[in-house]
Formats: C-alpha cells, sequence, structure tokens
C-alpha cells in the first residue's frame, strides 16, 4: 500500500479523475463534487504530471480519454466497484437489527403474544420489539407505532388494515371454578358467581352479561379492574367469571386453563385488525410479522370449531 500512495499522491485525484470520463465534462464532474471547474481541471493536470502521460483530449465533440486515459479508467472503476460493493457489505453485517414498536392490549400482548415469543423469535431471529401497551380498551391513535390492533371504522382511511380477528365475547372461567359454582345462568340473579369485570368510562358491556348485570336484583360479588390483562389472569386463577374476547382467550381455551362459563356467545360484527399507519411507508418486516399474527390467529380460530362451535371463517 506504501507503493501505491506513492505512485497516487493523491486518492482524490482518482476520484475526480472516474467521474470527469464517467460524465465526460470537467463541468460535470464538478458539479458532482461540489466544487469548481477549474479545481478539477488542476487534479486532472496534477494526475497527468504525476503519471507523466496525457489522460484527456480536447476535441471538438468534448472530452475524449486518451488510450491510457481509458486504462486508467478501466482499473479505477473496477476497484471503486469492488470497494463499493465490500462497504455495503459491511453495512449490511453491521447494521442493527430491525426494532418493530407494536401498540397492542396488555391482554393480548400477555395472553396471546408472550405465549407465542419463542414461536416468533423462531420466524423473525433478527427482529426486536418494543411493546407499547395499553391496559382497558383500545383506542386512540396509532401514529408513532409500525403496527397495532384497534377496532376500525370503515371509512377511517388513515391506516392500512389486516383482518385479525372477529370480535366475539365468550364468558369464560377456570374449570375449578366451574366445577365449584356451575355455569352461569345469564338471566338469573348470579347467585353464588364472582363476575370479573373490565371498568371503562364509554363501554360497560352490561348487555354482555344479561340480567346478572342489574345490581338492583343481582346477587353475585362483583370484582371489577381497569386491566383486562388482569381480568383474565383472576378467571385463570379460579376467582370468578370474565367476558372474553376471543383474540385474547383462544390459547386459553384451547389450553383448557378457561372454560366456557355458559352457552352464552356475543357477535358483535365488529372485526378486530391489525393496523399501520399511512403516514410511513410500510416496512417489509412489519407486512411479514402482520401476516405471521393473522396466520397464528387464524390457525387457533380454526381449531376452536371445536370447542365452540364456530361459524366464523
Amino acid at each position: 500500500m506504501t507503493g501505491f500512495a506513492k505512485l497516487v499522491p493523491s486518492a482524490r485525484g482518482l476520484l475526480v479523475f472516474e467521474a470527469a470520463v464517467r460524465l465526460g465534462s470537467f463541468t460535470a464532474a464538478a458539479r458532482e463534487f461540489n466544487v469548481t471547474q477549474p479545481s478539477v481541471s488542476r487534479s486532472i493536470a496534477q494526475l497527468e504530471a504525476d503519471f507523466g502521460a496525457a489522460l484527456f483530449t480536447r476535441e471538438p465533440t468534448g472530452l475524449a480519454a486518451t488510450p491510457a486515459g481509458r486504462a486508467l479508467y478501466s482499473a479505477v472503476r473496477e476497484g471503486f466497484e469492488g470497494i463499493a460493493q465490500v462497504i455495503r457489505e459491511i453495512r449490511q453485517n453491521s447494521a442493527a437489527k430491525p426494532l418493530v414498536t407494536l401498540s397492542l392490549s396488555s391482554s393480548l400482548a400477555t395472553h396471546w403474544f408472550v405465549p407465542r415469543l419463542g414461536a416468533f423469535n423462531k420466524r423473525f431471529p433478527d427482529v426486536d420489539l418494543r411493546f407499547e401497551l395499553i391496559a382497558g380498551v383500545l383506542r386512540g391513535p396509532a401514529e408513532n407505532v409500525d403496527l397495532a390492533t384497534r377496532i376500525l371504522t370503515d371509512d377511517d382511511t388513515q391506516y392500512h388494515r389486516w383482518a385479525f380477528s372477529p370480535e366475539i365475547i365468550v364468558p369464560v372461567c377456570s374449570p375449578s371454578y366451574l366445577s365449584a359454582h356451575g355455569r352461569l345462568i345469564h338471566a338469573g340473579t348470579g347467585d353464588g358467581h364472582v363476575p370479573l369485570h373490565l371498568t371503562d368510562a364509554k363501554e360497560q358491556w352490561l348487555d354482555a352479561w344479561g340480567g346478572v348485570a342489574d345490581r338492583k336484583t343481582s346477587r353475585a360479588k362483583w370484582l371489577e379492574f381497569s386491566d383486562y390483562a388482569v381480568v383474565l389472569q383472576a378467571a385463570m386463577n379460579g376467582e370468578g367469571v370474565a367476558l372474553g374476547w376471543l383474540s385474547n382467550v383462544s390459547r386459553a381455551l384451547l389450553q383448557g386453563t378457561l372454560v366456557p362459563a355458559s352457552d352464552r356467545q356475543i357477535k358483535t360484527g365488529r372485526i378486530h385488525q391489525l393496523i399501520a399507519p399511512r403516514s410511513k411507508p410500510v416496512r417489509p418486516v412489519v407486512s411479514d410479522i402482520s401476516a405471521w399474527m393473522v396466520a397464528e390467529m387464524q390457525a387457533e380460530l380454526k381449531a376452536l370449531h371445536a370447542i365452540l362451535r364456530l361459524d366464523i371463517l
């Protein structure tokens, strides 16, 4: 390398030379390097003096490389392309792993996504995840994330969307609770039962509970939580009956840690969707993760047919 430095005192001169031949003009080369045309002329003149040979001829049609110039350009071009390829490979190999930010309910993250982290990491070994969790009802914008779960109106055009799961509510409890308390009769008073309820300022889902929700006549003991993940955990622990949103309880139903607490199934007609803001391009890895999540959910919904006899696919 020491010998090369003696042959070419200025590596920048070779860069200028390559641009001048490629563009066929000292003026164009000057624009590429954001310098003046006389500066390019001086760089070329210095190279010609160092090499002891003319590199260009000035012809009526413009600038042309001499035979020596063409030979040098061929070698320089090949060398630059090889260097550029190595630099691209170095950058690719040293680049940080992609980070994908998900906006999910704490319950979906806890009871659906976390049990799948092993499968996710196997499918996406080079992807890091950041979870932005919502304890209660999923609402509000999803602008500063890559992927979110929401229920959108048909006229909302702010997001790309992929259908994730129909909104179906199934009352659930643990097998031990069902054995000890029996099935919940929604038209009754709830005597002997413990409804585990998600509190929310806008939605109460009292219709989903039926007559049991009438506090004037109800004899049930109510426990209310602002975090749906805790509602489901309490149900799994045998503490009571919870309204189970299918997208959150599908895995627990298949594993038997939760079972239907009554014969009630409420199909709202709405769809839980995976969404991505249109305000920025959807990266391929985000599309792949969305497709993976949808496939996982669809496989569970199909498996739930035997348990719930759902006509949803």
